[in-house]
């Protein structure tokens, strides 16, 4: 019955929406999901002895921090494209680079714990580098770290999108230039002479912010800093998609030439939105290399991005909670997937894809709505 109400229709925005924060059954769920991962996951993780059937062991803390950082990722890609009608193929290269900035962060707190022993990282000393480059500079302060997490992502997105919104790029070309940035960046990437570790990337964390990063107090702090972001961005969006701003965002989607024409410039709505969106992917991607343990170009593969619009699509777009449950329904099949059957995910996938496409356009969060209009 909570989920039931939580899926109720919305139509002021001019499409119906499934997750209302505003009804009581919305934020009975919402706080649900709060105890769930605020008290409950924390308490048999850490008080529940390891061989009792109530423990939840360090898997399925890392598994479930790391597709709720998918889940951010995908209510990023939700506002953009559910309610501005914005398909990007390039979300991935704003939640690596928001890793990388993490993750320079967490190699300069190695310190002398390497292989080598030496102040630089163990991939530096390996190519003879002598110091590090200019824009390592100040990187082992976590507040600068944070920064670079929310600037880099931000401003070339901004750049970007400035560019391309102003040359009224869209549909499948905007799609097809992101994937073509985010590709770019990836073989740069690749390089060795970047400074970022090549195709191997960053790995082999020590600590963070002093704290030993394999602790089990240390995992579930970053869960549970990762379950209050998650949380706190559905309010966010919760808030756009019911202001002003959410209106105009579902006007560019359905009508942008009339938009135009009532007097609104759509250029600064579609750039704030998007440059919001390229933001979170990088506090997203953030949260996410501390948990996993690693970061490489392989995060910025065309493949990546495409999965992010899928896991949207499989949730259900401009319904918020939608795609946070098709990025949980998708990564959790891919773990298992994965392990019996790896030679056909990719099949799995694409076939999942199609049929969603063809017989469920509103995707997991359709089904909720269906079932419930029936008599």
């Amino acid at each position: 019955m909570i989920l039931g109400r939580a899926f109720m229709p919305d139509a002021t925005l001019g499409a119906p929406r499934y997750l209302s924060l505003l009804s009581p059954g919305g934020w009975s769920l919402y706080g649900l999901a709060a105890i769930v991962l605020f008290f409950v996951f924390p308490l048999l993780h850490l008080t529940v002895p390891a061989d009792s059937a109530l423990h939840i062991s360090d898997y399925w803390v890392t598994l479930i921090g790391k597709i709720m950082c998918y889940a951010i990722v995908a209510l990023a890609m939700d506002l953009i494209w559910g309610y501005t009608g914005i398909l990007s193929l390039g979300h991935g290269l704003f939640f690596a680079l928001g890793g990388y900035a993490m993750g320079m962060y967490l190699m300069r707190s190695i310190g002398h714990d390497g292989v080598y022993q030496s102040d630089l990282p163990d991939f530096m000393v390996f190519l003879d580098w002598k110091k590090y480059p200019w824009y390592w500079s100040f990187t082992e302060h976590f507040g600068y770290a944070l920064a670079l997490v929310v600037l880099v992502p931000g401003l070339l997105a901004f750049l970007f999108g400035f560019f391309a919104f102003r040359s009224r790029i869209k549909g499948v070309y905007f799609s097809i230039i992101t994937q073509a940035l985010t590709y770019a960046f990836m073989l740069l990437f690749f390089r060795n002479d970047t400074g970022f570790g090549g195709n191997n990337g960053f790995t082999d964390f020590k600590r963070i912010l002093g704290f030993p990063i394999t602790a089990p107090e240390t995992r579930m702090a970053l869960f549970v800093t990762t379950a209050a972001a998650l949380l706190g961005f559905l309010l966010l969006g919760r808030w756009i998609v019911m202001s002003k701003l959410g209106r105009v965002l579902t006007a560019i989607r359905d009508a942008e030439t009339r938009v135009m024409f009532s007097g609104y410039n759509p250029l600064y709505f579609k750039l704030f939105i998007w440059t919001l969106s390229a933001v979170i992917c990088g506090i997203a991607g953030a949260l996410y290399v501390p948990q996993v343990g690693i970061i490489n170009p392989s995060e910025m593969s065309p493949a990546n991005s495409i999965e992010i619009a899928i896991w949207t699509a499989v949730g259900g777009r401009g319904t918020l909670l939608g795609p946070v449950l098709g990025a949980a329904a998708v990564n959790l099949g891919k773990s298992w997937f994965t392990k019996a059957f790896p030679e056909y995910w990719l099949f799995a996938l694409g076939l999942l894809f199609i049929l969603v496409t063809l017989f469920l356009p509103r995707g997991l969060a359709g089904l909720w709505h269906s079932r419930k209009k029936r008599p």
